[in-house]
């Protein structure tokens, strides 16, 4: 077992390294050309996605649409992520994980048109979309597609489920319960009293909202990534502006180290100009799931009369989830190292750097970090939970979907219990895998994503005459 779990790891290490930098990057530059640069859209984006646009066809507004993905790339990355790619790359990796935010936007934008385009209705009416069905009719690749759902809905169950819950578990406890650990027994087997409360509560509070359908989850998704975000993006404004004398070096010390050529491991490829590249543009790829494939999934049942409307508006999910708030982690741990030269960035893991530096603020910083990773987290399982929905109704139809409904709890339930990590990391290589097709779906569907932005951005309250079939799924 400890070799396969090395194996596992290894592949996950390779997978997660240059190769799926250089693929997910290239690919946000590529598409960044191919749209004539549509980060320059970004304002017009934003007034659209709080523009309801309710007698075109869909299930949901494109603001619901926008924080349901959200709910789903704001999540603890935001807030580890960024302290782990500094633990690892250096101070510079917070200038890298950000450039990856600004560019990544041509690529949310750009699978998220293809995800509408071809979007299909199913016999109950329901709007649905994403990379599968850009495979199937925009290629006819359909045996693409089902590789494509197979992934995501596999990996849904680790990145989107247990991941998440588990770390809601461990903050609960840790906050709650650090030192005598509460316990029961059942059937001779010690359980842990908060993590056992924690998947319990989820489970049902989950289900209440699951069976809702999109619309449900799209309801408690407007209403929570909002306030999450505020509160979260509001702290760290705080913790900044107590910070104040360290915020301009802490902007000098990141522009520096990003481009330096000093040496931290023995050679060029060891400087500290790759390691930040390295671990800033990872983290940033991994925490705003551009190229992905998942936010198309929710993009397609979002109110929207042609596809570059609900692009655009799908496209500042990156900004917001990278450019903002990963760079308001980013300043806050940088600001506190320099604040505390006892924060050695070098010898603390990234879990704990994140929570060192927001400690430096009493009373407020843990406040911030224990219900930021809550909320972030729990909007994460919501989020996901409809990616899985939608890729489970794709392979096996309508049939499956409460079947599908009634495993995802019972996984959210016992998660909190379990430490199997090796779970984690099989999801974390599942997401590197689902993202392959999506990528190939963007890059030969470039043309047509090319040509109907042209055509849509001349007029974008024009209305797609394309018919959109219904499927019996």
């Amino acid at each position: 077992m400890d070799i396969f779990s090395s194996a596992v790891k290894l592949i996950n290490d390779l997978i997660w390294g240059w190769p799926m930098i250089i693929l997910l990057l290239g690919t946000h530059i590529f598409t960044t050309i191919r749209t004539g640069g549509i980060q320059k859209k970004l304002f017009k984006a934003i007034r659209l996605s709080v523009t309801k646009d309710p007698d075109s066809d869909g299930d949901v507004s494109p603001f619901q649409s926008l924080t349901t993905a959200l709910a789903s790339t704001i999540g603890t990355g935001n807030i580890i992520g960024v302290g782990t790619a500094i633990s690892l790359g250096g101070f510079g990796a917070v200038f890298w994980c950000w450039i990856t935010g600004v560019l990544g936007i041509a690529t949310k934008y750009s699978e998220s048109f293809i995800g509408v385009k071809y979007r299909v209705k199913t016999r109950d009416g329901s709007m649905v979309g994403g990379a599968m069905y850009a495979l199937e009719r925009g290629l006819n690749m359909k045996w693409l597609g089902i590789i494509f759902a197979a992934l995501a809905a596999l990996a849904a169950f680790g990145i989107g489920n247990g991941v998440q819950i588990n770390a809601i578990s461990s903050i609960l406890t840790e906050t709650f319960d650090p030192e005598t650990r509460m316990s029961f027994t059942v059937f001779g087997f010690e359980v842990a009293l908060i993590p056992f409360l924690c998947g319990i509560i989820a489970a049902v509070v989950t289900g209440i909202v699951m069976f809702g359908g999109v619309k449900s989850i799209s309801r408690v998704c407007e209403a929570l990534v909002p306030f999450m975000a505020i509160f979260y993006v509001g702290g760290c404004i705080y913790i900044l502006i107590c910070n104040i004398n360290y915020l301009w070096p802490a902007i000098t010390t990141i522009l520096g180290e990003a481009f330096s050529l000093k040496s931290v491991a023995g050679g060029f490829m060891g400087s500290a100009l790759m390691m930040g590249c390295r671990y800033g543009i990872a983290r940033g790829l991994f925490s705003n799931e551009s190229g992905m494939g998942s936010a198309p999934i929710v993009a397609a049942a979002a109110q929207t009369r042609n596809p570059v409307r609900q692009a655009l508006v799908s496209s500042t999910g990156t900004f917001w989830d990278t450019v903002v708030v990963c760079l308001m982690t980013g300043l806050v741990i940088v600001s506190s190292c320099l604040a505390n030269p006892a924060i050695d960035v070098t010898k603390i893991d990234g879990a704990n750097l994140t929570n060192a530096a927001f400690s430096q603020i009493p009373y407020v910083g843990p406040v911030i970090m224990v219900v930021s990773i809550i909320t972030f987290a729990y909007s994460t399982v919501l989020g996901w939970s409809y990616y899985a929905e939608r890729c489970v109704v794709y392979l096996f139809g309508l049939k499956s979907l409460t079947t599908y409904r009634i495993v995802w709890l019972v996984v959210l339930a016992i998660a909190p219990m379990l430490t199997v990590d090796i779970v984690w990391t099989v999801a974390d290589i599942l997401n590197a895998l689902m993202a392959v097709p999506n990528i190939f779906a963007v890059w030969m569907l470039s043309g047509v994503t090319k040509r109907e932005t042209r055509h849509y951005l001349k007029n974008l309250d024009e209305y797609d005459k394309t018919p959109i079939p219904v499927v019996d799924r």
